[in-house]
């Protein structure tokens, strides 16, 4: 079972997340502008020092900015995230362009896995969106895929035009149609936490696992602190999935 934690962005935490036995450990970067984040990159020779895979989310998808980003970190997974879907409907244009991308990064880094985030409704809203459709279409060109929450109830998606940290768990009964149906290996995220991390494995059957807003520290108000980890959390839900 593969466990995997995202927005680890400096070398202590990067450090403290292997030692808490997680195998993939991933950092975000916002802007295609300030892209240089030298911590996040210290922190990528870190993760391959302790024998994990480093992941990389880049909040942007021109060809050109995500070449940069890899050759520049040299992470073992980059991972897009970006909305392909107007409600029921597969967005043409958006999975043409992102599959244009996705190739384009396989020709060019044939070392580099790539993760594309496949989004699921809420559970109960599960035919909401087309996630085993956009599955199908990406699979060829992918090496990962990660499940998330895709908010149809009607919020907004916290980071506008990306799938994820919600804090929402997703359908587990698409997420487990999905692993049926998927001949590359599917991350289960999506409100993920210590307490209820086994339950969607044992119903999904995925390769792994995906924390993030649930194993974060809180601040005064209870809310996720982004970018800072609990650790007791993490070795909780690292020891739930083991």
């Amino acid at each position: 079972m593969i466990i995997q934690i995202y927005e680890i962005q400096a070398t202590d935490e990067a450090e403290l997340m292997a030692l808490c036995g997680v195998d993939h450990i991933g950092g975000v970067i916002l802007s295609a502008q300030d892209w240089k984040i030298p911590p996040l990159k210290d922190s990528v020779g870190v993760i391959r020092e302790a024998g994990c895979k480093s992941s990389l989310i880049p909040l942007f998808e021109d060809p050109d900015a995500v070449h940069r980003v890899i050759e520049w970190y040299q992470p073992d997974i980059i991972h897009f995230c970006g909305i392909l879907n107007d409600g029921t409907s597969v967005d043409e244009r958006k999975v043409d362009l992102c599959i244009s991308l996705q190739s384009g990064v396989r020709e060019r880094f044939p070392d580099i896995e790539i993760m594309r985030t496949i989004p699921i409704a809420e559970p109960a809203y599960g035919t909401e969106v087309p996630t085993l459709e956009l599955a199908r279409r990406l699979e060829s060109a992918s090496d990962w895929f990660l499940t998330d929450t895709m908010l149809v109830s009607g919020a907004a998606q916290p980071v506008a035009g990306h799938v994820g940290i919600t804090g929402k768990v997703c359908d587990w009964n698409v997420a487990a149609d999905l692993v049926m149906q998927s001949s590359i290996p599917v991350i289960l995220a999506g409100g993920l936490s210590p307490e209820n991390v086994a339950d969607g494995i044992n119903l999904t059957h995925p390769a792994g696992v995906d924390t993030c807003t649930a194993t974060n520290l809180l601040d005064a108000s209870g809310k996720p602190i982004r970018f800072r980890k609990d650790s007791e959390k993490v070795r909780r839900f690292v020891a739930a999935c083991r």
